[in-house]
């Protein structure tokens, strides 16, 4: 078969990326597969990291792809469609995860149906931070796609309160692998500069605020001098709240920042040098840092926001706080380290899901989802 993928590749770096270059790998293994990937996808002013590209210190996986639509040029739109019909591909992919995207990919969709399949995968129907236009432009999104894949039960309830007669099938979020393997503990420590000793916290990711680092910063402000938190991750928005927690607690530099874009090679030393990551959400569908938690196995303390619960809690791989407040983290942190048990029970629990959550399992059943359409 021909599978067409119209998404972000190399050299656009982050989670939508990997999560494409995985795809792209694995479905290409018994398909013939194309990358169209985007000239442009977003302009500059738009996008609040530093950038949006792979720099030279990064190891990605190059992925030839053809570079065509620009977001931000309408002019592109009808050329990419148009490019997309002429390879003849019998499958259309693309993902979904914000309505910025809703203009450009909705036309290419719609100009394709009716030539081929199109499936979208949905990362998110309604953004973590929405706005009064994000309804409307999504509407318009999904019109172009004969069936959609989630990646947990609380994204397709959102799909289907905006197309009830959606055709839909979920297939949880399969395991990032590509980070290398785990280091000895005390290995991962001395390459962060970190003194053995602690019991180590981590939040990992792009910092936003429906992520609630505030939260955890809070919680973190209750415990006893043995805990230490790491941060890794780059702020999209200002840091100054964070930063004046952190500047009011007496924390002894227990609280270690590591405020940057964390490169594919350096994720290892991270999570290896962690005893447990906390995910503190105010909102969520599903999250690529679980997936990365899996592959390292080390546990989780999640909130019940969005997918979580489902994802991690139904699992036996994390804990899941009572509420999303300072206070029921805290007691969560406190509950994970005060029982031994736990940890193993929560270990054992993830080795279970690597073998469930493989790439080829996803492909498999997205192209068995393919067929009934």
């Amino acid at each position: 078969m021909k599978i067409a993928i119209l998404s972000c590749f190399y050299p656009y770096r982050g989670g939508i990326s990997q999560f494409n270059a995985c795809l792209y790998g694995e479905l290409g293994k018994s398909h013939q597969v194309r990358a169209f990937n985007f000239s442009r996808q977003y302009p500059s002013f738009l996008f609040p990291g530093k950038t949006q590209y792979v720099t030279e210190d990064d190891n990605a996986v190059p992925v030839e792809s053809i570079s065509l639509l620009d977001t931000a040029n309408p002019f592109t739109y009808r050329r990419t469609a148009e490019a997309i019909k002429e390879w003849g591909p019998d499958l259309v992919l693309t993902r979904y995860w914000m309505s910025y995207f809703a203009p450009s990919l909705g036309y290419v969709t719609r100009r394709l149906k009716g030539h081929c399949k199109v499936i979208s995968i949905l990362d998110n129907v309604v953004p973590h931070e929405s706005r009064f236009f994000d309804t409307p432009l999504t509407k318009y999104f999904l019109g172009g796609s004969d069936g959609y894949v989630t990646l947990c039960n609380a994204v397709a309830d959102d799909l289907l309160r905006l197309r009830p007669d959606a055709r839909y099938t979920v297939i949880p979020h399969p395991l990032y692998s590509h980070f290398g393997q785990k280091m000895p503990r005390e290995e991962a420590e001395k390459t962060l500069g970190l003194e053995h000793g602690k019991k180590n916290i981590l939040f990992f990711g792009l910092i936003r605020e429906y992520k609630g680092l505030d939260i955890l910063l809070e919680a973190f402000a209750g415990l006893p001098d043995e805990y230490r938190l790491i941060v890794a991750g780059e702020p999209y928005g200002p840091f100054d709240r964070y930063r004046k927690i952190i500047d009011g607690m007496d924390d002894g530099g227990r609280v270690k920042l590591f405020l940057r874009y964390i490169r594919d090679a350096e994720v290892s030393s991270f999570f290896s040098a962690s005893d447990v990551v906390v995910l503190p959400y105010r909102s969520a569908t599903q999250s690529g840092i679980s997936s990365i938690s899996y592959h390292f196995e080390v546990p989780m303390i999640v909130t019940g926001a969005g997918g979580l619960k489902e994802m991690i809690g139904d699992r036996g791989t994390g804990i899941v706080a009572r509420d999303c407040s300072p206070e029921a983290i805290r007691e969560e942190i406190l509950e994970y380290f005060s029982n031994p048990s736990t940890a193993g029970n929560c270990i054992m629990n993830i080795r279970k899901e690597k073998e469930r959550l493989s790439w080829g399992s996803f492909c498999r059943k997205l192209v068995e989802f393919y067929e009934t359409l």
